[in-house]
This record gives structure tokens, C-alpha cells and sequence, in this order.
């Protein structure tokens, strides 16, 4: 199968180490012929100049907090035949875009592929089918599946990880700027659908989320502000749902929203105050969303560059491994051969039960680190007896769904 040409747009706002990060794990994408377009406000762009990471990308300065505008004038510069999304503070799998582009080649319009958590192995998005009163289903999920059209439901296509064929962009009018940064991707999913489009979900198609803290929340994902998440909402409802589903979804929206802050309240995370406040700024966003005239989404033009292929350099993944203590070593021979151009993959394991993460560093490699007797599926044994090679080698073989290995574990 001969794959479209893609164009991975990277929005950034107040990231701009982050943003490099995601840069740097875009060399060792297998994918043969994409370029990348980074929409950053001016620290995010020099930040990429800094580090020399700007000369193969095509870049557009964009300061305002708003990320459906942002990747509309992403998609704009895009002149692959697919543009793909991928979030500042994700970084994708090396066979990600080829995995993710493939069923766009058919009679897909647009997929969407599986998220990864902070941990780099816990599952945080998987298939979730969308209704016009968003309400979220899970759907089935075993391999590569077409979702038609129809229904008055849709494959939520996951901001962070999802493409789109730019011809079907153009005639939508791309993202929908009344969403300044949710529900965005959600209102596409519809506005793709009802246009009679049949949508990939393609589980094997992974991006790692780290869910970096924003003005909109904190460290630990405790809100800061749920204007936006009210204004959205209420938008996304006069779009979509009939107006005797908005009660019931609205109230279910504030209902979940409240469990969160006394989860975060419970956590000491957040104060009484802020919830009461929290709780206002809700209300206020669903008045102000309510008033938001609808926009004319024209049809965007065709691109004004032509593509600018990003010289990656995919390669089979080296595979490192020590003992905890070892780890200056091992990261210096990380470091080196990442700067080089290889891809890396370490694993560090210590003497304890101690739950394995998965991270792709600053210096450009991936990074495992646990116990040996700890588990990286958060839903299995907190304690197994593991030998290293066994251990390593289970390892290796969990990852190699998404990379390959230039040689099997021992």
C-alpha cells in the first residue's frame, strides 16, 4: 500500500521545552514522506531555533489561547494529502503516522489512534464513539476497525492523536474556533460524520500524553478555570443536540464536574473556595457559550507551500539495559547514540516493586524505569518474581507492538 503524503501539525503555547521534546521524537517516525508544521507563540519558536530543531519545519506564529484557530492556520501551511494532530506535551511511537495514515489511503476520511498516560503504559484514551448530546461510549476495540457514518454517533477522534485528509478539512472549514480548546476535535468528529465520512479507529496507531500543566490546570490535572469547559459545552450543544437533550447533558457535564473537584478537594489539591469558584466559572462559560455567534466555516484555501519532507531517520529501536545503579553510564550512551540519530530505548531496572514508566526524555530516547519485581501493567500483580533477562525480555516484547527492535532480547 502506498501511504498519502501527511503533514503533522504541533500546536505549542507556553511549552517551549516540551515542544522540543516532541519535535526530537518526530525524527524516527517510520512514515515516508510528511512534513511538520509547528503553530507556537514566539518562546515555543525560539526555543525550537535554540536548539536547531527549526530549520526542516514549517512554522506559524500564533500567541492567542486558542487551539482550533491555531490548528486551522496549521492546517493552512499543511500540503500533505492527510494532516495529523499531535498535542506539545505528547510524543508518538515510531510507526505511529504510517499506522494512523494507512486507512486514510481507502475509504477512510479520518482516524484516530490510542493514547498512552503520564506513566508512558496505562491506557488514557482508547475507542470512544461520540453522540450530538456528547455523551461517550466506549466502543470495541480489536484491530484496525472502519466506523461509518450514521447513527447520529461518531469515533471521537482524540485531539492528540488523530489525522484527517486535508481535502475533506478544506470543504468542512477545519476546527470551529468557537472551542478555544475543548470539544474541538469532538465537533470535527460530528461535522465529519454528518458529512457522510466513515472514520479509522487504529488502536495500534500510539501517542504518549503526558498532560502537561496549563492555565487551565495544575500538575496533578486539578482544574484552575472551567470557563472554557462551560462555554464549550454550551456551544457544542446548539450545534449539535436537539434543544430538549441539553438539560439532561448540561446537568450531567456539572455533575461530573463536581465529583472532580471533590476528588481534587479530597486530595488537598484544591480549597473549598476554589471549588465554589470553580463551580461559578462552569456556570458563567455555559452563559457566555450560549452567546456565541456561530461562525461561517468557509472552505480553506489549498496550501500556499508545497511539502517539506522532515528528515527523519527511522531505524530499528537499540535496545539498552542495566541495573538502576548503572544509569549514568547508560544514559551517557543513550545520549551519545541518540545524538547520533539512532533510536533508543533504556531500560533501567532496581531491586524492588517499585511500578515501571516509560518516558521519552529531553535527550532524545525512550526510558523504562521500575523494579524488577514491579509491575508496568497497572492492572496486574503488584508484586512477580522476575529474573532480569526474563524480565527484560517480557518487556521488550510488550513494546514491540508499537516499535521494532534491532535484536530480540536475550
Amino acid at each position: 500500500m502506498t501511504l498519502p503524503t501527511a503533514s503533522v501539525v504541533v500546536v505549542s503555547r507556553d511549552r517551549p521545552e516540551m515542544l522540543c521534546r516532541t519535535v526530537l521524537g518526530l525524527r524516527h517516525l517510520d512514515h515516508p514522506a510528511f512534513e511538520v508544521v509547528v503553530v507556537a507563540d514566539p518562546p515555543g519558536l525560539a526555543a525550537l531555533a535554540q536548539a536547531g530543531l527549526d530549520g526542516p519545519l514549517k512554522t506559524a506564529r500564533f500567541g492567542e489561547a486558542n487551539i482550533a484557530a491555531a490548528r486551522n492556520a496549521g492546517i493552512a501551511l499543511a500540503a500533505g494529502e492527510v494532516v495529523a494532530f499531535l498535542d506539545d506535551d505528547a510524543v508518538p511511537e515510531p510507526t505511529w503516522l504510517s499506522r494512523l495514515t494507512a486507512p486514510l489511503a481507502g475509504e477512510a476520511a479520518a482516524a484516530t489512534g490510542f493514547v498512552r498516560g503520564r506513566n508512558g503504559i496505562s491506557l488514557q484514551w482508547g475507542a470512544v464513539e461520540v453522540a450530538a448530546d456528547a455523551r461517550e461510549r466506549p466502543l470495541q476495540s480489536d484491530g484496525t476497525r472502519i466506523v461509518p457514518p450514521g447513527g447520529g454517533h461518531a469515533l471521537k477522534l482524540q485531539g492528540t492523536n488523530m489525522a484527517v485528509r486535508r481535502d475533506v478539512l478544506a470543504r468542512l472549514g477545519g476546527f470551529d474556533p468557537a472551542y478555544r480548546f475543548y470539544l474541538d476535535d469532538t465537533d470535527l468528529s460530528l461535522r465529519i460524520g454528518a458529512a457522510g465520512h466513515a472514520a479509522a479507529l487504529v488502536p495500534g496507531a500510539e501517542v504518549h500524553h503526558a498532560f502537561a500543566p496549563s492555565p487551565r490546570r495544575g500538575t496533578a490535572r486539578e482544574p484552575l478555570s472551567l470557563t472554557e469547559i462551560g462555554a464549550s459545552l454550551a456551544v457544542f450543544l446548539d450545534r449539535h443536540a436537539p434543544p430538549g437533550l441539553h438539560a439532561a447533558a448540561i446537568d450531567r457535564q456539572r455533575r461530573a464536574e463536581h465529583a472532580r473537584l471533590v476528588r481534587h478537594l479530597g486530595a488537598g489539591r484544591i480549597g473549598p473556595r476554589d471549588v465554589a469558584r470553580l463551580k461559578g466559572e462552569f456556570e458563567l462559560g455555559l452563559a457566555e457559550g450560549a452567546a456565541r455567534p456561530p461562525p461561517a466555516l468557509i472552505p480553506l484555501p489549498p496550501p500556499t507551500m508545497a511539502l517539506r519532507p522532515f528528515p527523519a531517520c527511522p531505524a530499528p529501536m537499540r535496545r539498552l539495559a542495566g541495573w538502576s545503579w548503572q544509569a549514568r553510564r547508560l544514559r551517557a550512551e543513550a545520549a551519545a547514540l541518540a545524538a547520533g540519530g539512532v533510536p533508543v530505548t533504556l531500560f533501567l531496572f532496581g531491586v524492588s516493586a517499585r511500578p515501571h514508566w516509560l518516558r521519552f526524555t529531553e535527550g532524545g530516547w525512550w526510558e523504562q524505569t521500575g523494579g524488577l519485581f514491579g509491575r508496568a501493567d497497572r492492572d496486574g500483580p503488584r508484586v512477580r518474581p522476575a529474573r532480569f533477562a526474563t524480565r527484560l525480555a517480557e518487556e521488550t516484547h510488550r513494546l514491540s507492538r508499537v516499535r521494532s527492535f534491532d535484536a530480540p532480547a536475550p
